[in-house]
């Protein structure tokens, strides 16, 4: 018996041990791509990169599994590591504390990984992390905007040229196509963005453990971007398993 018994009940022996020798790069551990990482550990990746360059805020606590009062003014990366590491001390953990940017692409070799998951919120990273995943043949999937929405039961996985209702799918399309990338899976959500309700000052900058200005403030909470992260990380795990799973 060990702590992915359970797992490997339903996954089999064989699907566990590509898990464990699977490297898996998460760019963005905010409160979609949190949760990504609490899952892909608890199901048994044995490598994780970590790419973020934020550090916990108060605002965070409304949605982020690794902000506590506790991790306050930690850096994500390093709040991430330690909570992987109290879960699964075998785990590999590799933190970037660097934000993605196509400037910041040549500190990255994405042929050693064995799946992307982009949970970033700009739309000039998304891109750039597509383009190298394209270039390498890395597997990828995308989060589209969970920001500013009440209904986790709305997210869908399909190719970005299926999507609908997202105004961030349709800017990702256009770039994409205008780039001959033909397909990208993602995670997306049909519900339109909500009005905000308040149009208070809320400026993490206060607290002194946020990057200065990067954009705008949404709305969010604790269910939507967590589910948004659980979708993410269940199609991962299922691609990387999936010739174990298939009997193939």
């Amino acid at each position: 018996m060990n702590q992915f018994s359970r797992t490997q009940r339903l996954f089999g022996k064989a699907a566990m041990n590509r898990l464990a020798s699977a490297r898996v790069a998460v760019f963005g551990i905010g409160g979609v791509g949190g949760y990504t990482v609490e899952a892909l550990v608890r199901s048994g990746i044995g490598k994780i990169d970590l790419i973020d360059d934020d550090k916990v805020c108060l605002t965070n606590l409304n949605r982020q599994i690794i902000a506590t009062h506790s991790t306050i003014g930690m850096d994500k990366v390093d709040a991430a590591t330690a909570r992987i590491l109290d879960i699964n001390p075998n785990c590999q953990v590799v933190p970037h504390k660097t934000f993605f940017t196509a400037e910041t692409t040549h500190m990255f070799d994405f042929t050693q990984y064995d799946y992307i998951v982009d949970a970033i919120d700009t739309v000039t990273g998304k891109i750039e992390l597509v383009v190298q995943a394209e270039k390498c043949g890395t597997p990828i999937i995308s989060s589209m905007g969970a920001g500013n929405k009440l209904d986790p039961t709305a997210f869908q996985v399909a190719d970005i040229y299926a999507t609908t209702v997202c105004p961030l799918a349709r800017v990702m399309r256009y770039a994409l196509r205008k780039r001959n990338i033909e397909k990208l899976k993602v995670v997306y959500s049909t519900e339109s963005a909500m009005t905000l309700l308040e149009d208070a000052q809320i400026d993490c900058q206060e607290y002194d453990s946020c990057p200065p200005g990067r954009h705008q403030i949404p709305g969010s909470n604790a269910f939507v971007p967590s589910v948004a992260g659980l979708i993410l990380a269940g199609e991962v795990v299922k691609d990387i398993t999936n010739e174990f799973m298939s009997g193939g």
